[in-house]
């Protein structure tokens, strides 16, 4: 796979592509077409998971454009954390995507109610050790579940996806994650389209003549984060990845910052299993 500027490294080396294109919500039999439409538009990267159940379509993705073009993500669900279970249900993720080895691999909740994450983990470990996955990580956990899977691991994870965008930006887990050096993940990286209509995010579109989707993905590649935005309409699949070499002032990118307001939209991870 090919490495340009909007790649970011991984704390054990890895390169991963700084836009990806996430399949949530993509229906079963769509994602094949739309994961090879997203590649051909010029994404390297596609995330999805096995709660999402269309991994089997994303594999046959990967097949048709070539492996070497897709760095793929996929996730552990909750119902199959621990460390056989973990094990397992990870090779059924790995038929289904039809690939040797998975690039990323990650912890999709820290499902607290169970309380299998560290067991979960040294199973993760264990693929990272015997080379099924280039990299490891955990999404969705907050503080204190991050807190308490770094000390007991033995491998610091690469990344944490959490959701994060312009009205909900999870700054001081966003800090803990990168102090500790794992490359933070923004999904819904729009907000799931609500923060598109903010009025300082059209009036930055306008003066630099983009659309406003442009601007709160420059945000988070400028801010260092991966992002993830989904859609399953293929002209804004195709405009997503064309925010190019759209750079923002320090002014415009402090006031996308001004406008956090805890506006969470997806789950919360205390209370959903």
């Amino acid at each position: 796979m090919t490495v340009d500027a909007r790649d970011l490294v991984l704390n054990n080396g890895v390169t991963i592509p700084q836009l990806g294109y996430g399949v949530f919500r993509v229906p079963v039999d769509e994602v094949q077409a739309q994961v090879e439409h997203a590649v051909a538009s010029g994404y390297r990267h596609v995330d999805t998971a096995q709660a999402y159940g269309n991994e089997e379509g994303v594999g046959a993705a990967i097949r048709a454009v070539g492996r070497e073009r897709v760095f793929v993500t996929t996730k552990l669900w909750n119902s199959d954390q621990g460390y056989e279970q973990a094990l397992r249900t990870f090779e059924e993720s790995r038929r289904r995507l039809g690939v040797d080895q998975v690039d990323l691999y990650l912890i999709h909740f820290p499902a607290p109610q169970r309380m299998l994450w560290a067991e979960t983990w040294r199973a993760f470990e264990k693929l990272y050790a015997d080379g099924a996955v280039r990299a490891i990580g955990v999404s969705n956990f907050k503080f204190p579940y991050l807190d308490r899977l770094l000390k007991v691991a033995e491998v610091v994870p690469a990344v944490h996806q959490i959701e994060v965008h312009p009205t909900y930006q999870q700054a001081e887990l966003d800090a803990l994650s990168r102090a500790h050096g794992l490359v933070v993940e923004a999904y819904s990286p729009l907000g799931q389209g609500t923060d598109l209509t903010s009025p300082v995010v059209a009036g930055i579109a306008a003066a630099h003549g983009v659309e406003a989707a442009h601007v709160i993905l420059a945000w988070h590649l400028q801010r260092g984060r991966v992002a993830l935005p989904t859609s399953q309409k293929p002209a804004r699949i195709a405009s997503n990845i064309q925010v190019g070499d759209l750079l923002l002032t320090g002014d415009e990118l402090t006031a996308i910052d001004g406008l956090e307001a805890g506006l969470r939209t997806g789950e919360d991870i205390e209370t959903f299993n």
